[in-house]
């Protein structure tokens, strides 16, 4: 996970405890509800502004093969 996926990860679940205490939800289904409700805003904001989305984002294996990739064409 990159620094952007944990600051969007941070804040939706901010968002969520929050709107949960604000809207004294009760109940697991109630709560999964907002959870993805809050999860959906904070995606789409990703989006809105042209940030990356977290699908898009290189993983672990991907970063490596492009820095072996990269070693490689210097070799060249």
């Amino acid at each position: 996970m990159n620094e952007d996926e944990l600051v969007a990860n941070l804040f939706r679940t901010n968002q969520t405890k929050q709107r949960l205490i604000k809207d004294n939800v009760q109940g697991e289904n109630h709560a999964k509800a907002v959870h993805y409700e809050v999860g959906k805003k904070v995606r789409k904001t990703i989006q809105d502004i042209g940030g990356m989305m977290p699908e898009e984002m290189p993983t672990p294996k991907k970063r490596l093969e492009n820095k072996e990739q990269e070693k490689l064409e210097e070799v060249k």
